[in-house]
């Protein structure tokens, strides 16, 4: 049932787990557009959401693991080495937040013990919180959300922190392949404390997935058969590395390709796709490339062929969308909205409970930020008070949190 709409603050405020190269690329991105008031800025799909621009998110706690992020200001943190993305707002003052010694659990692979110690983590001998502990920090910081930037294949980690914003009370978004907003069980949690949830695996503004969506979409809208495709990536930065854990890949490889294969005309047999992390190149830091090859057949059954290359900045591609989901969880907030938010879940994720197509998932998120229906009528409750979530078209697919990649 939902419960009255909180008292709204003219700031965001968040708490980060894991102060890698994505938390640095948003928390730049914070400061670097601040509250610019021109229309034509370069880079955000929203100046403002529900009155909130890029500045009004303020980070009030973080954690991690690593000793050379561990008790530190979050203004230096978010610099230390191994992080490696681009730098295009160095001059962040001290924002007063000092970085807490997280839960390690499943967070850290051994394998990560085998490479220079600019390439990977270094955990911290500090000593680890227990939950009781995460959630005290939580409230003392006044923390409205936590955002998940935890390592793929934080499993455990992952449902620890997501059990300790249940008991802060805190919204939840969960940037990583771990399946929390597309697991019923999880998200009937945060529905019954109504607290908002977004998820799973947050997309790129401009990535490998997004794009290789809209081109499984062109096929099946202009008639052409799509038969095989591959998407190959790869990177130097410590995602990557850490990928390189085979056992850690399960869930990414079934959220990249579910993203894929849930736009297509007709699923392709697993022998008929292939979407997933590659290889590490340490030179290329925090560049991922990515190639994507499509083979079909289109009028007289002729067949073609189509390749790209695409290369990005892969944290600041990331942080592009996660301002976005930020305030679109302060907006449910605010509304009084609780559970998982799937207009922005599913515009913002490659695994969300609900699968629809870009465009459409584009056309609910527009109307869950506006407040109205895709008539343009008002959000409602079912209790009939103003502002409900809405889910006004049918779903393309609806994901199973345990769905298993025998059938992509």
């Amino acid at each position: 049932m939902n419960q009255a709409k909180r008292p709204s603050s003219n700031k965001v405020k968040i708490a980060i787990l894991g102060m890698g190269n994505c938390a640095s690329s948003l928390i730049q991105g914070i400061h670097f557009y601040g509250n610019a008031e021109q229309e034509d800025i370069i880079g955000l799909m929203h100046r403002e959401i529900g009155g909130y621009k890029p500045g009004d998110i303020e980070v009030v706690a973080a954690f991690d693991v690593d000793a050379r992020k561990v008790g530190k200001d979050v203004a230096k943190a978010i610099f230390a080495e191994p992080n490696c993305t681009k730098v295009f707002c160095p001059n962040i003052p001290a924002l007063g937040v000092i970085v807490k010694m997280g839960q390690v659990l499943d967070g850290f692979s051994d394998h990560m013990k085998n490479y220079e110690d600019k390439n990977t983590f270094v955990l911290s001998e500090e000593a680890q919180p227990d939950k009781d502990e995460v959630v005290q920090v939580l409230h003392d910081s006044g923390a409205e959300i936590l955002v998940n930037y935890l390592p793929v294949g934080s499993e455990k980690a992952t449902r620890f922190y997501a059990e300790c914003a249940l008991e802060a009370g805190l919204g939840f978004i969960n940037n990583i392949p771990v399946f929390i907003a597309s697991d019923p069980k999880w998200a009937d949690r945060f529905q019954d404390k109504n607290l908002p949830l977004i998820g799973d695996d947050i997309k790129s503004q401009l990535g490998a997935t997004i794009v290789h969506r809209t081109l499984t979409d062109l096929f099946k809208k202009r008639g052409v058969k799509l038969e095989n495709t591959y998407q190959l990536n790869t990177g130097g930065n410590t995602d990557f590395l850490n990928m390189l854990n085979r056992h850690r890949l399960a869930s990414k490889k079934t959220s990249k390709t579910e993203a894929v294969q849930s736009v297509m005309a007709k699923r392709l047999d697993a022998e008929n796709i292939h979407v997933g992390p590659s290889d590490h190149v340490p030179w290329q830091k925090d560049n991922k490339v990515c190639f994507i090859r499509m083979e079909g057949k289109l009028f007289g059954d002729v067949a073609m062929n189509l390749e790209m290359r695409l290369s990005v900045e892969d944290s600041p591609n990331s942080a592009g969308v996660a301002i976005d989901t930020i305030r679109c969880t302060k907006l449910a907030l605010d509304r009084g909205l609780g559970g998982v938010l799937i207009p922005p879940s599913s515009y913002f994720c490659k695994h969300p409970p609900q699968q629809f197509t870009d465009d459409e998932a584009y056309n609910m998120t527009e109307a869950f930020i506006n407040g109205t229906d895709l008539e343009g009528g008002e959000l409602r409750r079912q209790d009939g008070d103003a502002v409900e979530e809405i889910l006004p078209l049918k779903p393309v697919v609806k994901v199973r949190a345990d769905s298993k990649n025998t059938n992509c």
